[in-house]
Order: structure tokens, then C-alpha cells, then sequence
């Protein structure tokens, strides 16, 4: 197991770079990439493990591919089927992964069993269980329906459904379109509030009719799926470190180039513009009905904001480390209707308490959320990463503040959605960060 120890930097960060590769693009584009007929190349395809995980997951459903980690760049070859496993397939530790291709598994013929690691089997799976019965498939889980694994017994042709999502989960709502692209005649799903929706647009990129009226979303299944390539755009969720920890430092000025600026994905983006920071979003284009661009951050005071229900799903991700920012802001931050972080790679409410509470802040942990004190010095210590990478990443940039050093133990977990996080602080010139392996 890794350890990285942070010793507070005097220096400002600076420089601009191109953004990580989006996780959630990258998953949905090699899925749809397989359910298609014809070739498809994905560019800006993220390599970090839990988009490798869905890869692996497709080539043992009959998809074969070819990689280019270098450029970035995967090539998928199918015939629009994909075939029943041969064996229980492994998603690692995503949640995507497993949520999405259960409803997909749904519409093949055969025997599917999905399962992942230690923290991926303790996540909720009735949430996607339940409505996915309604098409007609079998399935369940360990536990009553309630952990992986997750068995599902397919057919070519599902039934039509309608279902109201109990939670605002962008992973719940693909997974069921997923399986609606399956179905015998359109399907319809509601959202309680809006989740990302990258699925729909990627879809209607290929030409599959998918409408939307006052939070009700109709699918209407093709006829077929034709391939088309996709050049994805950098993660707003990885990108938001590396804004926080330039607003954060004093003196610090940094650009970061070509990053997803889907508006369901932007609610960090609007937090920090709430909170007073200097943040600026320019060269703004858009690609198969995703927008992209580049986030310019500044150091700034920050004063105190409220997160309600209504603004969590757009920045679900972001919540630890907006929840870093906010102990250093002028008065309170209050963040509620976030119960779904207790469900996430850790119960991140906890984490986030137990971490930067040890580092010094005042921070106090709710039912469905935090009630967090600004101006608070973080003092520096050992914390531990809760195998979170989000929770990580974020202790590592509370480290580059504290008056005294911090070591955050269990930072292997970055690889999963960010193997290039220490690079590219290293490039803003941050050379304060050491990671070894504990002894």
C-alpha cells in the first residue's frame, strides 16, 4: 500500500494543461461503442482502472478492440450482439461499470454474473434490480437483492417499462435506457431531479429518438445501431483538484484545457462562483451534444454557501473536495440531501468528517450531510484515505495548505479515476508530494 506525504507548499501554482480524460464518457462510449454495428474510434478514451474494467467486462461479452493508452485512443470492432460470458465477468471497483451492464446484460439471451471487489460488493444494487425486472429479465443479488454479485438471466427482447426513479443516479437511469434499447416498443423513465446525462446525448448522437418532458424521458428502441467515433472531452470531476488546490494556494494561477462542461456535470463550477471564487470558463465548443472547454482558477477568498437536494447530483463527485474549500471559507458551508454519499467507493460522509476533522477543521457529520465551520487552520497529521480516491485526492490538496506536513495513507486508489493526479500537480509546480510504499 501507498503512502503519499504532503508538505506544505510556499509556492504558487501555475500553468496550464490539458485535462484527464473523462471516466464517465469513457465507460459509455466503449458501451456504446459494443453495442453497435461497425467500427468505432474513441479519442480522449480515459485509461485509469475502472474504465479498464468495463473493457475487460466487454471483451469477455465477445467485443474485441484495440488499445493505444499513448494516444489515448481505443478501436472497438462489433456486430451490435454481444454474446452471454463464459465466466463470472469482474467490473473491479465500478460502480458504472457493473449498474450500466446489468441493464444492458438484460437484453442478451443467456446467464450474465457480474461481481467486483471487496468495496464494490457492498454497494446498493436494488436500486437497478427492481426496475430492470420489469422488462422481463431475471435478476438478483447477494443479500436479498441488495450486494453483488449480481446474476441476470437475459432475453433478445425486453419488455417496455415505465418507472420513477427513487434517487436522482445517473448510473440507475442508463442502466434502465440501456435495457430500453431492448425493449418492444418505448419505454419511459422519471428522475426526480436531473442527473448527468451523457447516456442520452451519445445515444441521440447515433440517432436512437430519446425525448425528455418535464423530467420524463422517452425511449423509443432502434432498429439497429450504427457506429460512430467519439472524441472525448477532460473530467470536470478530476479537474476540480486541480482548481481547488490553485484557489487554495496563495499567488496560484492555473488553466486547465478541453474539460467537459456538460451542465449536469457543472454544479461544482457554480459552488465556487457562489463561494466568491475567481473562475472563469472560456473557448466553449461542442461535440455530439457535449460542451467542452477550459476553467481558469485563481487564489481567492471564499465565503460559506448551502447545498440542497436540488443542487447534489450535478456535483455529487465534487463533494469532498468543495468540502476541503469550505474550511477554508468565511463562515458556514451546510450541504444536506447528500444521503447517497454514504453508498459511494466509502461511506463519504464519514470520510469526509473523519479526515479533515483529524487534519483540524470543524466539520460535523449529519444524517444526510455536513454542517462544516470555515477559517479553521488545517494542522497537518497521518489521515487515512478510507481506499477512496476521491477522499485522497482531496487530503492530499488539504496538504498543500496545512501548517505542518500531512500523510495520507492508502493512495493507490487515485489509479482508479486518476492515475495522472501526482503529474499534473507536479506540472503546476508542486514538487512537495512523495509517495512510497509504506513500510
Amino acid at each position: 500500500m501507498k503512502k503519499a506525504t504532503v508538505t506544505p507548499t510556499t509556492n504558487p501554482l501555475g500553468g496550464s494543461l490539458k485535462a484527464a480524460r473523462d471516466k464517465s464518457l469513457s465507460h459509455r462510449a466503449a458501451m456504446i461503442g459494443a453495442l453497435s454495428q461497425g467500427r468505432t474510434e474513441i479519442s480522449g478514451f480515459s485509461f485509469c482502472q475502472d474504465c479498464l474494467s468495463t473493457l475487460n467486462c466487454l471483451r469477455a461479452m465477445g467485443i474485441s478492440f484495440s488499445l493505444s493508452p499513448e494516444e489515448e485512443k481505443v478501436i472497438i470492432e462489433s456486430s451490435g450482439s454481444l454474446h452471454e460470458p463464459e465466466n463470472v465477468i469482474d467490473a473491479g471497483n465500478s460502480g458504472t461499470t457493473i449498474r450500466l451492464l446489468s441493464g444492458i446484460a438484460a437484453g442478451i439471451e443467456g446467464l450474465t454474473v457480474l461481481t467486483g471487489d471487496e468495496s464494490l460488493r457492498n454497494r446498493p444494487m436494488r436500486r437497478i434490480i427492481e426496475p430492470l425486472r420489469l422488462t422481463g429479465a431475471s435478476i438478483g443479488s447477494r443479500a436479498k437483492d441488495r450486494f453483488p454479485p449480481i446474476f441476470i438471466l437475459g432475453k433478445n427482447q425486453l419488455d417496455s417499462f415505465s418507472y420513477q426513479l427513487k434517487v436522482a443516479s445517473a448510473q440507475v437511469k442508463s442502466s434502465l435506457i440501456f435495457a430500453a434499447l431492448r425493449g418492444n416498443g418505448p419505454s419511459f423513465i422519471e428522475e426526480p431531479f436531473p442527473s448527468r446525462d451523457h447516456t442520452e446525448n451519445m445515444l441521440r448522437y447515433l440517432g436512437v429518438e430519446i425525448t425528455k418532458s418535464k423530467g420524463r424521458l422517452k425511449v423509443t428502441p432502434p432498429r439497429e445501431l450504427r457506429a460512430r467515433d467519439f472524441n472525448l472531452p477532460g473530467d470536470i470531476s478530476s479537474a476540480a483538484f486541480l482548481l481547488a488546490a490553485a484557489i487554495l494556494v496563495e499567488g496560484s494561477r492555473v488553466v486547465v484545457e478541453d474539460v467537459g462542461l456538460n451542465p449536469t456535470r457543472c454544479g461544482f463550477l457554480e459552488a465556487l462562483r457562489e463561494m466568491g471564487a475567481k473562475v472563469t470558463v472560456g473557448k466553449v465548443r461542442e461535440d455530439f451534444g457535449e460542451l467542452r472547454g477550459e476553467v481558469e482558477a485563481s487564489y481567492s477568498k471564499l465565503r460559506g454557501i448551502e447545498l440542497g437536494p436540488d443542487k447534489i447530483p450535478a456535483i455529487i463527485d465534487e463533494i469532498p473536495i468543495l468540502s476541503l474549500l469550505a474550511t477554508q471559507a468565511e463562515g458556514k458551508t451546510t450541504i444536506w440531501g447528500a444521503e447517497e454519499l454514504r453508498v459511494k467507493e466509502s461511506d463519504r460522509l464519514r470520510a469526509i468528517a473523519c479526515g479533515f476533522s483529524q487534519l483540524g477543521a470543524q466539520v460535523e457529520e449529519k444524517k444526510d450531510g455536513l454542517i462544516i465551520q470555515g477559517g479553521s487552520p488545517l494542522k497537518g497529521g497521518r489521515v487515512k484515505s478510507f481506499n477512496d480516491h476521491r477522499i485522497a485526492m482531496s487530503l492530499v490538496i488539504a496538504g498543500l495548505i496545512s501548517q505542518k506536513e500531512v500523510t495520507v495513507e492508502g493512495v493507490d486508489c487515485i489509479e482508479i479515476s486518476y492515475p495522472q493526479f501526482f503529474d499534473h500537480l507536479q506540472q503546476f509546480g508542486c514538487p512537495t508530494i512523495k509517495v512510497d510504499f509504506e513500510k
